[in-house]
């Protein structure tokens, strides 16, 4: 170990360089300079109060042409920014400082992009890592030469006028980079046109086809309750919603969890015999995928990973080019991978690397396209046809409003995401969506869908209603599907839609039955299929007792409907915009300043956030310490001499109500503390109470506590317990748990998501506290066994 820095020194090296911006900046990836032209003219205000400016030029200069004339030689941060400022705006690439100052300056990069030439933009990456190397040998390399000299505009001006099959001659030979490109420079009608004529629908089916719309049911709960997760399927066929996949996010990581739920989605699609129509798929890690179908064979459908733009923020999620490769090759059935992605995922997680969200997002398309492309060839070798079922969703507007904040920003966002999906021939679908924190609401939602649908995306997340019990966040609800069909025409996949006309929801000509919007009606048929013989009588009245034990665990069911088939029933419409109007007021409260005081020992702290609109606008600076803590945090270590390997950390989060209810945070409290007691964890006293606390808050209060300490392979843990993201009504908490070796924490910025566990939803009304302290223990157990 090296000799221990002075108290002073160590303050300065945690908080004290980091202003406000530059925390902010800095933490994302951004790099500001100040740059000048000749005779000290400035050509680049990089602040992120100004932007970038970018001065008129000839009219037919390029970005390279540009960049020589004002630095004299290449400039690659100058280059990240010119193409930054191409982007209509968005807070993340502003929190890079690489957004255009104003609309002219916007234009004016977008001129000088146009007159770039392809191949010159291919010969200068914007950024290299080994992800791009990987997903630039998906190129086909011959339809690459066809454009290579074609300029940026003239490219878009190909990809107007032509045709799809004219278009698809070309789009294998356009790097990820270009697309992202030339997406820059299109109109929001320029990218719907685009969007509308070109189509790359799942093998054998008519998802993804043109006039076709589908559906991803996704049946969260937020205890995993297999019974919660049923009926929202069976919710949605009596809706007719429902043909990509049903896909359930995991509150739990266990493979013994993720196997419970993977078999609960098979048996409804084998019960119903549409395991030929459509795949199963819970969205636990892709490694979790694996040891499931492993331990339990047969368990899982198809495989789920969330991707990232350059090689560290995918090592963010505990993934790498080889390991996705690995898997993709594995993949010799008929169902292949299933990808999220999303603008903003990069920046957020500390690896925006100076370029822009697009760039960013485009590469995850790429990284998409060349598994793709290992998937067929694993189907191949197996012997058999070569048709990859991989498709992505994009879920954009979850991050929320440091991202994007506004209606029109999350519809821009989803046609430039479509048309880049659909360049690098990919079925790519959308979860719009926004975070009760930005400035998009409910009736919001419904106006960006109707923006949205001309560009043809292959399908939409479907739930209950737009509120997630689970997430936290707003998306499409079922009877938004049924709106769009009757609006924009779209159908549903074939086989689908003749199953739900042999389940009675809709006659042969497509119109409601008696039974549509009957989720009881599912279930009588299901429990038909399983050989039932009781009266339909008796099978309806455990389908309502059934429903309404749900219910009475905070989950929605949609059942019925309004003035019309597409309006969600009066009395649950009333429900969800009370929910909605609650989470506001919980992402704006806070903690009282008497809170700490009421548990016993602690330690109050702050983040460098200044007040809660602070915080909530600018992430990082929930990450960091002020000065004052850094040394309050010192002095705790000091006075502990290493005697703890166990600290609890407490911040308000998105929700400081979670923390305040009665029967929340007391009694996890006491149970974990007896429950780590007893296994020989050894608890330090004195939990600190952070005012403004992100997530990797708690990292930094660990390389704190436990970077200098002398004991280098033993491994000691970070407890955060956090306010979730408010709307499920729950008023929920999560704990973060993070336990590597002091050797690791000693590594400042090396302790991430991708070494944390967490235990999430924790409520009275939903996973009880004292049953999460023992999911707690178990999870301590895991990553940090006891000797002996």
């Amino acid at each position: 170990m090296l000799s221990q820095p002075s108290r002073s020194q160590e303050i300065s090296s945690f908080s004290s360089a980091i202003s406000r911006r530059s925390c902010l900046v800095g933490s994302l990836g951004g790099a500001l300079a100040l740059m000048f032209g000749k005779g000290g003219t400035p050509v680049l205000a990089t602040t992120i109060e100004s932007g970038v400016t970018v001065e008129p030029s000839s009219a037919a200069e390029d970005l390279f042409g540009y960049i020589q004339r004002t630095k004299g030689t290449f400039d690659p941060t100058l280059y990240r920014q010119l193409l930054g400022a191409c982007n209509e705006f968005k807070e993340g690439d502003e929190s890079q400082g690489i957004s255009a100052a104003d609309p002219a300056s916007r234009t004016a990069a977008r001129t000088l992009l146009a007159n770039t030439r392809i191949a010159d933009l291919s010969a200068q990456p914007v950024y290299r890592d080994p992800l791009w190397v990987y997903i630039e040998s998906a190129v086909d390399q011959q339809a690459a030469q066809k454009v290579a000299g074609w300029t940026l505009g003239q490219l878009r001006d190909y990809l107007l006028n032509s045709t799809e099959e004219q278009i698809k001659q070309v789009a294998p030979g356009l790097s990820s980079d270009t697309i992202a490109c030339v997406v820059k420079l299109m109109t929001n009608e320029q990218l719907i046109a685009v969007g509308a004529k070109v189509f790359n629908p799942l093998p054998g089916s008519q998802i993804g086809a043109r006039g076709y719309m589908g559906a991803r049911i996704q049946p969260n709960s937020p205890t995993d309750n297999v019974d919660d997760i049923r009926w929202q399927v069976f919710s949605a066929f009596s809706y007719a919603v429902g043909d990509v996949v049903l896909g359930t996010n995991p509150v739990s990581s266990e493979v013994e969890s993720v196997a419970a739920v993977e078999q609960t989605l098979a048996d409804i699609l084998q019960t119903f015999e549409l395991e030929e129509v459509m795949p199963h798929c819970v969205l636990a890690h892709v490694d979790v995928q694996a040891a499931a179908e492993e331990q339990f064979p047969g368990t899982t459908g198809e495989w789920f990973q969330s991707l990232a733009g350059v090689e560290d923020a995918n090592r963010v999620f505990d993934i790498s080019v080889d390991k996705m490769v690995r898997h993709a090759r594995s993949r010799t059935g008929k169902y292949g991978l299933y990808f999220e992605t999303g603008q903003g995922a990069d920046a957020t997680n500390g690896h925006g690397k100076g370029f822009d969200m697009l760039l960013h997002e485009s590469r995850k398309y790429g990284f998409a396209r060349a598994l793709q492309q290992e998937v067929a060839q694993a189907q191949q070798s197996a012997g058999r046809e070569p048709a990859p079922w991989v498709h992505v969703n994009d879920v954009a507007g979850f991050i929320g409003p440091e991202i994007f904040r506004t209606r029109d920003q999350l519809v821009r966002c989803c046609l430039e995401d479509i048309v880049m999906g659909k360049l690098h021939g990919l079925t790519i679908g959308l979860d719009v969506c926004s975070t009760l924190h930005m400035e998009v609401d409910l009736d919001d939602l419904d106006w960006c869908i109707e923006q949205i649908m001309p560009a043809c995306p292959a399908y939409l997340m479907a739930l209950p209603t737009k509120n997630d019990p689970m997430l936290s966040y707003l998306t499409t609800a079922f009877q938004d599907h049924v709106r769009v069909r009757e609006k924009f025409g779209y159908k549903v996949n074939d086989r689908m839609w003749q199953y739900f006309q042999q389940l009675g929801v809709v006659d042969q000509q497509g119109k409601p039955t008696e039974h549509f919007g009957q989720p009881a009606w599912v279930y009588l048929k299901y429990q038909r299929k399983k050989g039932d013989t009781r009266s339909d009588a008796a099978i309806l009245a455990e389908a309502r007792q059934q429903m309404d034990e749900v219910r009475a665990r905070g989950v929605f069911l949609a059942e019925g409907y309004g003035a019309e088939p597409w309006d969600l029933q009066p009395s649950l419409d009333r429900r969800v915009r009370h929910l909605y109007e609650d989470s506001k007021e919980c992402i704006w409260a806070e903690l009282p300043a008497s809170f700490a005081a009421g548990i016993p020992q602690a330690v109050s702290i702050d983040s460098q956030t200044v007040d809660r609109r602070d915080y909530i606008l600018h992430p990082p600076s929930g990450e960091v310490l002020d000065d004052a803590s850094v040394a309050k945090v010192l002095q705790l270590r000091d006075s502990h001499d290493a005697t703890y390997d166990v600290q609890l950390v407490i911040s308000d989060g998105l929700n400081a109500l979670s923390l305040l209810d009665d029967g929340h945070l007391d009694p996890y409290l006491q149970s974990v503390r007896v429950a780590l007691a007893e296994a020989g964890y050894r608890v330090a006293p004195e939990p600190l109470v952070v005012r403004g606390g992100r997530v990797r808050v708690g990292y930094r209060i660990g390389e704190l506590l436990y970077g200098q300490l002398m004991q280098e392979d033993t491994h000691r843990a970070i407890l955060h317990i956090i306010g979730e993201r408010p709307g499920s009504g729950h008023h929920a908490f999560s704990v973060y748990i993070t336990a590597p070796t002091v050797s690791t924490w000693a590594q400042p910025g090396v302790v991430d998501h991708n070494v944390t566990k967490v235990v999430s939803g924790i409520a009275d009304t939903a996973l009880a506290p004292a049953k999460a302290a023992k999911t707690t223990l178990n999870i301590v157990k895991q990553l940090a066994p006891r000797s002996g």
